[in-house]
């Protein structure tokens, strides 16, 4: 592999730069770093005074197809053999042209002028010639035209392919393929000559960093246990930190500690996650909040000698204020030696098609009717069935060749992206390691490797992540605080609350971390979660890994008494005991191959590592008898070993670790108690965190309001920008935020004129807050005008005869009288609530349509409660979800939602793919089928589909589908 980089020179020619050392490679990833940074995203500009730099690096110049200027041409060889001395050749790109031999002349003719080695070239972009008409697809993609307007844009012929070297003996002089192999020859630069090394400058004078990591470690230790650590504790510490000092990783973890350091002491919350709370060094350093003393965590999931790679350490920021964090580190590091890890996206179906059928020339109207008709699951197979559906022929060879292109295409890079917080930092300069280049968002640069290319070279990664539950509950906890008058904090959250446990089990579990899907709300009452540790399980529990693996329902009889359990060894048991026998963490799949089968720690993380890529790679074939026969010369009984075998493909990519799932009970039970016991501020705390879980406003704000929480409209005389507290028992007043398109400023500007004295009438406001009409017609939309203009009509009629002051005239007149229009009707009222604001406080919309949806004999969400297991029932609601588990029954969860509650139906393959419009379409869905009853869980199993979206007329839904 000869590691380069093509380049266009502004006002230049067109060169490629080839790393012949680490030094060269370092020259020419900080080069590319430049021409980008000082480019927007996905584009570049390399000046001629940059090459300076790029010593070490040989230069192939790509002289013009058509030489129509020689001189200039000339002008640019010799310049570029007076920067590259020794190390410049042009390049002699012969591809079966209408005059290759006279192209080859004139090369020929330059190389002499410019006293300059010609070298044989093949401008190489793709790998065999039947991929042409993908290559110019993917051209016409890159120019947003057509292939039929891509015109000279698109390669002559099909030559640019890797040719036999038969076939370039037969083209080339030999003395030009010899001096390819001198050029090859002259590169001697590997990806793997590339160290990385940690930054320094967080270790103190007088400290050494693995003094200085045990300094923090010990006094994290007494603050985390003032009565001193136990035994197995100070033992795991000091195991840890002899591992730590041995791989030489204490810079990471003094990296990890700065940063949650600066977050806490700026007051955001945040909370370390994954393998790392399976750390005693991460918990006493505050970076974890998983106590190893209450917990059989696993050290080497974390790190291990064996693997020798760094560990990987996420840590969950409050979404709305992680910026600062991200700010905080370029500023400590520098932009040249700190950035955000990349990610490649790439194609899926629905975006091959839509990418691939504006290339075709495809009307767009009919490209996107084509990507709506696809779902995620819909495999390439599925194409042609999809696109028959959608009204095209199946007969046409234009047809045809889009399915083709589109199945081609589907898996190829799409795009380099952000990662979702994978900070890279160097002692060094950064770009001397990765190239650097700007990211779409203002103020953020990324580099152009993936998490992939990261752990490959073993580079320092953190995750810096965003998770909008750490906002909800931090605005929840500021909201209790302010109420109370005295600091209210997660460590002051009481524990083990049965109150909360109860709502937890009847699954009345809406807004609350982890556990308010379908799939979740379903098991709650199966599973009863009594204690912490059944909430760490829950969350695992429901997972495609345990499902897959056939490990939910043993675990589910043996909790209830109806299935013994049995342990093969006093060593199995030690690791199953806590789950009754069901290994359902990764931790426990990696403790049975040590005890079990002999595997060594290290061994048993690289079994992880297997399951996690086996269904997209194979691998784990040589793993099993390794496995199975470890388990036999140990005197297990076959059937066990292969039951456990059989268990681990199931977990595959899916499987979760247990510090992952503890970390994330923690918020889980936090929220849940927020809900139970400060519902009104843990609403407030929602609405003020949106963007973010599984509910849309509406949809929260009728749940808090069946539990008794008073919420009050937006109101320009009393509303903040953000939700707010009121009275006692407190109400919740909506925030000005809620006003779709407001602006946070003119909010601002409201409030501030507010402060000083209240509004006389709109004109008073509009003046002192400085709002022009746009900003007056959202408040009228939004009904935030009533106190001072009345209801819409009046408040839009006002808005208008508002005209703006003119700075020399001092004061803006006042608008003509109102007339007195009739108030709007409750369903105009309901219309324009959801269009402005997204929710309503008035009836439910089906409330308002309950009349005729009983001429249907639809029945209501609570009536399907108390209707007994078997009855054919019909049932009709607003779609708010459809969920789609990635396993084989290929069954949808479908949410429907009327004034009374929710309706959760099940949809069967067969079902969803004959009515796969209603399915997949309908807003306001009619299902008949049979009630089932498990319990106090109910679902409704679907054997037909209607559509009613007709009678919602104009009204905004919104449905979050297969996240």
């Amino acid at each position: 592999l000869l590691v380069g980089a093509e380049f266009r020179i502004a006002d230049g020619p067109q060169i490629v730069l080839l790393a012949t050392d680490r030094n060269a490679y370092g020259n020419l990833s900080q080069l590319i770093t430049t021409a980008r940074r000082r480019s927007a995203k996905g584009q570049y500009r390399l000046e001629w005074d940059d090459l300076g730099s790029v010593i070490g690096c040989l230069c192939v110049m790509v002289p013009a197809s058509v030489m129509s200027n020689a001189a200039a041409e000339l002008a640019h060889a010799q310049r570029l053999r007076e920067i590259f001395p020794d190390r410049s050749w042009l390049a002699a790109e012969l591809l079966c042209g209408p005059d290759d031999r006279g192209r080859l002349m004139q090369l020929q003719q330059l190389a002499t002028a410019a006293q300059l080695p010609l070298v044989a070239a093949g401008d190489v972009h793709m790998h065999v010639r039947s991929r042409r008409p993908l290559q110019d697809t993917l051209t016409a993609i890159r120019l947003g035209v057509p292939v039929a307007e891509a015109q000279h844009t698109l390669h002559a012929n099909a030559e640019r392919h890797l040719r036999m070297r038969m076939r370039l003996a037969q083209i080339y002089p030999p003395e030009l393929l010899a001096e390819t192999l001198h050029v090859a020859g002259r590169c001697d630069f590997s990806l793997d000559c590339l160290r990385y090394e940690y930054p320094e400058e967080l270790v103190p004078a007088g400290h050494t960093a693995a003094s200085y990591l045990r300094a923090l470690t010990e006094a994290g230790l007494r603050r985390r246990y003032p009565a001193g650590e136990t035994r197995a504790v100070r033992k795991q510490i000091e195991d840890e930190l002899k591992l730590i000092a041995e791989l030489g990783y204490e810079p990471y973890f003094l990296t990890v500690h700065d940063i949650v350091a600066f977050a806490r002491d700026r007051n955001i919350l945040c909370q370390g996650r994954g393998s790392a709370a399976n750390s005693a060094v991460c918990y006493a350093l505050g970076i974890t909040e998983i106590d190893p003393a209450h917990s059989k965590l696993l050290f080497e999931r974390f790190i291990s000698r064996e693997r020798n790679e760094p560990p990987d350490i996420d840590v969950d920021f409050e979404h709305q204020r992680r910026e600062e964090v991200i700010q905080y580190l370029y500023a400590k590091y520098g932009r040249d030696r700190a950035a955000l890890a990349a990610t490649v996206i790439t194609y899926r179906t629905r975006s091959a098609i839509r990418d691939v059928g504006k290339a075709l020339g495809f009307d767009v109207a009919a490209v996107e009717r084509i990507g709506k008709s696809l779902a995620w699951w819909d495999g390439r197979d599925m194409l042609m069935q999809r696109l028959g559906e959608a009204g095209f022929s199946a007969d046409s060879l234009r047809v045809q060749q889009l399915a083709d292109l589109a199945r081609m295409l589907t898996g190829f890079p799409r795009h380099l992206s952000q990662h979702t917080g994978g900070f890279i930092f160097a002692r060094g300069l950064l770009s001397r390691l990765v190239p650097i280049e700007n990211a779409a968002m203002a103020e953020r640069s990324v580099i152009q490797w993936d998490k992939d290319d990261l752990d490959a070279l073993g580079l320092l990664k953190v995750d810096v992540l965003a998770l909008g539950m750490l906002s909800a509950i931090k605005r929840a906890l500021d909201l209790i605080s302010q109420r109370r008058g005295m600091p209210f904090t997660m460590s002051d959250v009481p524990q083990g609350d049965a109150g909360v446990y109860r709502m937890i089990q009847r699954a009345d579990t809406v807004g609350v971390f982890q556990i308010e899907s379908r799939a979740q709300m379903s098991m709650l009452p199966r599973l009863r979660p009594k204690e912490f540790y059944d909430l760490v399980i829950q969350i695992a529990i429901v997972r495609p890994g345990p499902i897959q693996g056939g490990m939910v329902h043993p675990y589910l009889r043996r909790r209830q008494g109806l299935e013994e359990v049995l342990y093969p060894s006093e060593a199995v048991k030690n690791v199953l005991e806590r789950t009754l026998g069901v290994p359902i963490f990764q931790e426990q799949v990696m403790q049975l191959a040590v005890v079990a089968a002999g595997f060594t720690p290290g061994e048993a993380d690289h079994l992880r590592r297997s399951m996690a890529a086996w269904k997209r790679k194979g691998g784990l074939e040589h793993l099993e008898q390794r496995l199975i026969s470890g388990m036999l010369a140990k005197q297990y009984p076959r059937e066990f070993a292969e039951q456990i075998y059989r268990q681990i493909l199931g977990f595959g990519e899916y499987g979760f670790p247990e510090s992952h799932s503890a970390s994330f009970a923690l918020l889980a039970y936090v929220s849940a108690w927020l809900k139970h016991h400060e519902p009104a501020a843990f609403l407030a705390a929602l609405l003020n965190s949106q963007p973010m879980g599984f509910y849309a406003p509406s949809q929260l704000v009728q749940d808090a309001r069946r539990h008794g929480v008073e919420v009050r409209p937006v109101d320009v005389t009393i509303s903040d920008w953000d939700c707010t507290l009121e009275g006692a028992p407190p109400a919740v007043r909506l925030g000005l935020q809620l006003a779709d398109g407001l602006a946070r400023a003119a909010a601002q500007r409201i409030v501030a004129a507010r402060a000083q004295c209240a509004f006389a009438s709109t004109v008073d406001l509009a003046r002192r807050a400085g709002l022009n009409r746009h900003d007056l017609k959202l408040l009228a939309a939004a009904g935030a005008l009533r106190t001072l203009a009345g209801h819409r009509r009046h408040a839009h009629w006002q808005v208008a005869g508002i005209e703006p002051a003119a700075p020399l005239l001092g004061d803006a007149p006042r608008p003509e009288a109102s007339p007195q229009f009739a108030a709007p009707s409750e369903g105009e009222e309901l219309l324009a609530d959801y269009a402005s604001t997204g929710l309503t406080l008035g009836r439910h919309p089906l409330a308002l349509l309950r009349a005729r949806l009983r001429q249907l004999r639809f029945a209501t969400a609570e009536e399907l409660r108390h209707a007994p297991h078997g009855r054919p029932v019909h049932a009709a609601g607003i779609v708010t979800g459809r969920q789609r588990p990635d396993t084989k029954s290929g069954v949808v969860f479908v949410t429907l939602e009327d004034e009374t509650g929710n309706v959760n139906v099940v949809v069967w393959r067969d079902l969803g793919e004959r009515q796969r419009r209603e399915l997949l379409t309908a807003r306001l869905l009619g299902v008949h089928g049979i009630l089932e009853r498990d319990g106090e869980v109910v679902h409704l199993i679907a054997g037909r589909l209607t559509d009613h979206s007709d009678l919602l007329g104009q009204l905004t839904t919104y449905s979050r589908d297969f996240h």
